[in-house]
């Protein structure tokens, strides 16, 4: 309609609207309506592209590798970017030249440019196992490259996939790794029985040891037994020395008891004989002083008879048996015998005597 256009983009577009030749407004995500004859529209894409690249390089001792790897970056400049690529679109929203892969052309040359430095520097072998070295000297270039910076480029990450040979060179270090390989493998096998064998030697060594350290041992158990027997031989001895010390220490208390008690006892019979003694003596003093009182009572009471005749005495006792006179008369008779002349004693006298006699005995 007359040449007014409506235009319509979304977030990840950085829109910037000229008109003659002068910018006009800019920012992402724009709607807006504009006069198709005098103005111009320029859309550069803000988001992270992945961009792979692959290239070729000689290596320091003259041999090819192919670099593949892939490059993330952004567009952090946008003004910069449209001063130095045409990115001016048509009514319909389509870029009427596609400087996108100008863009990106330069940034795989600034990539190879920041790499081939390094990967002349390194042998053909260091090369290939290099890949963490050789994204880190092309992350660092990029970062550093004035061409980027005036673009308004901001480098997100490198990402090195691949560091290879040509084929026929890949198969060379193939064999050479093979054989390599081969070598190592009979020397690992030579390592191992070599191994085996520092084994076997250890564990010999380690028997003899063991054969070693056990006889020491015994030797050392031996040695303890007969110092355990020595001590135990010198303790029975102690034992029976105190043993002895103390059978003759009990003996002699045992003698000195019995001594002592021999001397108690001997003390005890000299206070016994002495007590004994002085009760004889009292007895007899008593006995004395008894037999005194009795002779002075006897004295006393015999003393009124001491003049009287026995024959008083006689009659005075009481004794009426017939015999007795007769006894007596015969005493007198003996008395008086020079006094009598004849005496005639009958026979039957005599036996009335005796017979009184024996029947006084049955």
């Amino acid at each position: 309609m007359l040449g007014f256009q409506f235009a319509h983009f979304d977030s990840m577009m950085h829109v910037i609207v000229y008109k003659n030749g002068q910018i006009k407004r800019q920012g992402r995500g724009l709607s807006f309506f504009y006069y198709a004859p005098t103005t111009s529209i320029v859309t550069i894409p803000v988001g992270s592209n992945s961009l792979p690249f692959i290239f070729s390089e000689i290596t320091g001792d003259y041999q090819k590798i192919t670099i593949q790897g892939q490059v993330t970056y952004r567009v952090e400049k946008p003004t910069q970017l449209a001063d130095m690529l045409d990115f001016t679109v048509n009514t319909q929203g389509h870029w009427k030249k596609n400087d996108t892969e100008k863009l990106n052309q330069t940034i795989i040359n600034e990539s190879q440019t920041a790499a081939s430095a390094f990967v002349h520097e390194l042998g053909l072998k260091e090369a290939i196992r290099a890949a963490k070295q050789v994204e880190e000297k092309i992350f660092t270039g990029l970062k550093a490259s004035l061409t980027l910076e005036m673009l308004g480029i901001g480098i997100l990450s490198v990402n090195i996939l691949a560091v290879q040979p040509t084929p026929e060179m890949a198969r060379a270090l193939e064999t050479e790794t093979r054989e390599k390989l081969q070598q190592d493998a009979d020397h690992a096998v030579f390592e191992r029985r070599n191994f085996a064998v520092e084994q076997e030697r250890i564990i010999k060594e380690s028997e003899l040891n063991t054969e070693i350290a056990v006889e020491e041992k015994k030797k050392q158990i031996a040695e303890k037994q007969t110092e355990i027997k020595i001590q135990q031989a010198e303790s029975e001895r102690t034992l029976r020395e105190m043993k002895l010390k103390a059978d003759i220490s009990i003996a002699n208390q045992q003698a000195e008891n019995e001594r002592t008690l021999r001397e108690m006892k001997i003390q005890a019979d000299i206070s016994v004989e002495k007590q004994r003694q002085e009760l004889i003596g009292q007895k007899a003093e008593n006995d004395r002083i008894d037999a005194d009182t009795k002779g002075y009572l006897l004295e006393k009471t015999l003393k009124p008879y001491q003049e009287l005749d026995w024959k008083t005495l006689m009659a005075l006792g009481g004794n009426n048996d017939p015999r007795t006179h007769l006894s007596l008369a015969f005493r007198l008779l003996a008395e008086n015998a020079e006094k009598i002349g004849n005496l005639n004693i009958t026979p039957d006298l005599l036996e009335t005597l005796i017979q009184d006699k024996k029947e006084g005995k049955r």
